[in-house]
C-alpha cells in the first residue's frame, strides 16, 4: 500500500471520530475505555490519531456525553435518547428504523449500522435533528435478530482454504465468510442455505456454515427450493401436528347438521383452475317462490376442526395462509384438512360458512344472512368451463341482454 493509500485509510477511520468513539462506548456501556483501548478498536496507532482521540473525548466530557469514571477511563452516560426499533435496510446499505418512538422512520447511514441486519430489533441513539433535515441515528445494541438464515451462492477459495457465501437478498449487504471444514460438501457456484454463527468484533464478515445445498443455479428445483429456504416456508408439517390433524374426527354428523343452517339440497358448485387441488369456495342458486333469487358464498368452514390453543391452531398461525408456488403449495393446513375436510369437493358434504343474499332481477340485495351451514357440492368446473357454458348457451346470451338494458 502506497503512502498516499494508507493516509486516506487513517483519514477515513477518524474523519467521523465523535460519532465513531460514541458508539464503541455505547455499544458498551457497562463497560468503560481509555483512549489506548478505542484506538485499539479504530484499528490505529500512530500518534496522531490518538492524539485526536483525546481531544475527542476530551470534547465529549465536557459536552456531558461521556463520563470520566476513573482516571483516562470514560464511559457513555446514560440518557433518554435511546430508542428501540425495527431495522429496514435498503440496497444501498444505509437503512432505515421503524420506531413507536417517532412519527417518520429514523434514518441510519451504513457506517453506523453496527453489524445488525434488515429486520433486527435494535436500539439506537438518535441524534438532534438538524433544521429541516431529517432524524438520524446510530445503532447501538442488536436485541434481536430477525433471521440466521440466508440463501446464497457460495465461492470457493481452494487456495486460501475458506469460502464466502453472497447472499440473494439485496439488503444483506455482506458476505458470509464460511471456514473450509463447514462448507458441507457443497461445491463452488452451488446455491447454498448457510447459517450465520457469529460476528467477531473486528471482522468484516460475520462467520457460518453451509445448512444445506439447495443445488446449481438456473436448474428449477434449485430456484424453487431456494424461495421456500430464503422465505423461510417449512417443507413439512411438524410430527405433532400431523397427528393431532390426523386424530380429527371429519366426519359429518347429525348432530352438528342440527346446528347449522342445512343447505344440502340447493345447486352447489365450485369454480377454480384446471389444476386446483384444493376447493376452498362455491357458490349455490336457487330460485324461490316469490321470484327472488338465492345466492349462497360458501367458504370451507375451517374453525370447526382449528380450535383455539390447539398445535394446529398456532401452525396455522405461524404459516398464516398457504402459499402457491409454480409447482407446489405450501398448505397452512395438513393435507388431510386442506384436500380432505376442507375442500369442497364434488358430490360431497361439507362444513361451510355461508354468505346468503335474496336478490332480484336487477341485482339489488333484499336480505341476507351470515352463518354455519353444511353443504353438498353438485359440480366442479375450471374457469373454462364456466366460461364456456356463458358463451355458448344461446340462453345465457339473451338473459345477459336483457340484463343490461333493464338497468338504469
Amino acid at each position: 500500500m502506497t503512502k498516499k493509500k494508507k493516509r486516506k485509510s487513517r483519514n477515513n477511520k477518524i474523519s467521523n471520530l465523535t460519532n465513531t468513539i460514541l458508539g464503541i462506548l455505547k455499544k458498551d456501556r457497562n463497560q468503560s475505555f481509555n483512549y489506548k483501548q478505542i484506538a485499539a478498536k479504530l484499528g490505529v496507532n500512530d500518534a496522531s490519531s490518538r492524539n485526536q482521540i483525546i481531544k475527542k473525548l476530551a470534547q465529549l466530557k465536557a459536552k456531558q456525553e461521556i463520563e470520566e469514571v476513573d482516571r483516562g477511563k470514560f464511559k457513555a452516560i446514560v440518557n433518554t435518547e435511546y430508542h428501540t426499533g425495527i431495522l429496514d435496510m435498503s440496497s444501498k446499505g444505509n437503512g432505515y428504523i421503524i420506531s413507536d418512538d417517532f412519527e417518520e422512520d429514523v434514518f441510519i447511514a451504513s457506517n453506523n449500522i453496527n453489524k445488525a441486519l434488515d429486520g433486527d430489533e435494535v436500539e439506537f441513539y438518535a441524534y438532534k435533528r438538524r433544521h429541516r433535515g431529517k432524524q438520524e441515528g446510530e445503532i447501538t445494541n442488536i436485541i434481536k435478530r430477525a433471521r440466521t438464515e440466508y440463501v446464497g451462492t457460495i465461492q470457493i477459495h481452494d487456495k486460501k482454504n475458506f469460502a464466502f457465501v453472497v447472499a440473494d437478498s439485496a439488503k444483506m449487504y455482506t458476505d458470509i465468510f464460511v471456514p473450509i471444514n463447514k462448507i458441507n460438501k457443497a461445491e463452488d457456484g452451488d446455491k447454498v442455505l448457510v447459517t450465520l454463527e457469529e460476528w467477531p468484533d473486528k471482522a468484516d464478515s460475520p462467520n457460518g456454515k453451509v445448512k444445506e445445498v439447495l443445488g446449481k443455479p438456473g436448474e428449477h428445483s434449485t430456484e424453487i427450493n431456494s424461495i421456500m429456504a430464503e422465505y423461510g416456508l417449512p417443507m413439512e408439517f411438524p410430527h405433532e401436528v400431523e397427528s393431532f390433524a390426523n386424530d380429527l374426527d371429519i366426519s359429518i354428523t347429525e348432530e352438528e347438521i342440527t346446528k347449522r343452517r342445512d343447505m344440502r339440497k340447493d345447486l352447489t358448485f365450485t369454480i377454480d383452475p384446471k389444476d386446483a387441488k384444493d376447493f376452498d369456495d362455491a357458490l349455490s342458486f336457487k330460485v324461490l317462490d316469490n321470484g327472488l333469487y338465492e345466492i349462497g358464498i360458501h367458504i370451507a368452514d375451517v374453525s370447526h376442526y382449528v380450535q383455539p390453543g390447539t398445535v394446529l391452531d398456532d401452525e396455522a398461525y405461524e404459516r398464516a395462509t398457504s402459499i402457491y408456488l409454480v409447482d407446489r403449495v405450501v398448505p397452512m393446513l395438513p393435507e388431510r384438512l386442506s384436500n380432505g375436510a376442507c375442500s369442497l369437493r364434488p358430490h360431497e358434504e361439507k362444513y361451510t360458512f355461508s354468505a346468503v343474499f335474496k336478490m332480484n332481477d336487477k341485482c339489488e340485495i333484499k336480505d341476507q344472512w351470515f352463518g354455519r351451514t353444511v353443504t353438498y357440492s353438485d359440480a366442479r368446473f375450471a374457469y373454462e368451463e364456466a366460461q364456456a357454458i356463458i358463451e355458448n348457451n344461446p340462453k345465457f346470451e339473451i338473459q345477459r341482454k336483457r340484463d343490461i338494458s333493464s338497468f338504469d
